[in-house]
């Protein structure tokens, strides 16, 4: 039996350890750009597209889920095994949360007054999932599809047009399905980066011959196609920017 070690980095996108790699590597930058682009493809789906408040829908989903869901998450067990102080995590979170509901009151007040109330579920949402509440009840991979999948989706179209249509359900929809595959592929993945000590086996193939199996050949198709569902999702949302433009 031919012995493969585990994969040594906690994520296909994380740095070396230390230093400003560590906080690089909490943004966890490509999916970041993932549901982001969510938001845009529910604001290029408005039948008028603003693009201020289009620019601050995606700027208060980047605090929320890009620095702030991933500090909380990171305070839980270390998964990135970052570094970074508990403290700086702490101040990292409150102050990138607190500065997404601003952004989504602000909006709200200027703008549409019923937008108000996206904002508590926004933030029940990223401290419910990141923070394991509720016995950890909503830390499945539907309410994660739900949370940054769909929600993005219906917040971008509702910042930019102020209202929901139809079409509104079926984007969320389509983002809700296509976050489900992703935690698919990605739950594999992490399992065998961040909880599998060491790979032994073989595949024999028909033919009779016999190919190594280590850790890197349990996840290689897995992140494959998480990384061109990546560039899939972000190109669809920078295809709709310059149809809208």
């Amino acid at each position: 039996m031919a012995d493969g070690a585990r994969a040594e980095r906690p994520a296909w996108y994380a740095l070396g350890t230390g230093g400003w790699r560590d906080y690089v590597t909490l943004l966890h930058v490509p999916y970041t750009a993932w549901h982001l682009s969510y938001v845009v493809i529910g604001g290029c789906l408005a039948p008028v597209v603003a693009w201020g408040r289009l620019g601050a829908a995606v700027g208060a989903f980047a605090l929320a889920v890009g620095i702030g869901a991933h500090a909380l998450d990171e305070l839980r067990g270390r998964p990135l095994r970052t570094a970074i102080p508990e403290r700086v995590l702490v101040v990292l979170a409150a102050v990138s949360i607190a500065g997404a509901c601003a952004i989504g009151a602000a909006g709200a007040i200027s703008f549409e007054a019923w937008l108000v109330v996206l904002v508590p579920v926004g933030l029940f949402l990223v401290l419910a999932y990141n923070l394991e509440l509720l016995g950890g009840r909503l830390h499945t991979d539907l309410w994660f599809a739900l949370a940054w999948g769909g929600f993005p989706v219906v917040c971008g179209y509702a910042a930019v047009s102020g209202e929901l249509r139809v079409v509104t359900l079926l984007a969320a929809t389509f983002a809700v399905l296509l976050s489900l595959a992703q935690r698919v592929l990605s739950s594999h993945v992490r399992h065998v980066r961040r909880r599998v000590a060491a790979v032994s086996g073989e595949l024999e193939l028909l033919d009779g011959s016999r190919e190594p199996l280590d850790a890197a050949r349990l996840i290689v198709a897995e992140e494959r196609a998480l990384r061109l569902l990546t560039a899939a999702v972000v190109a669809l949302a920078a295809a709709l920017l310059a149809v809208r433009i």
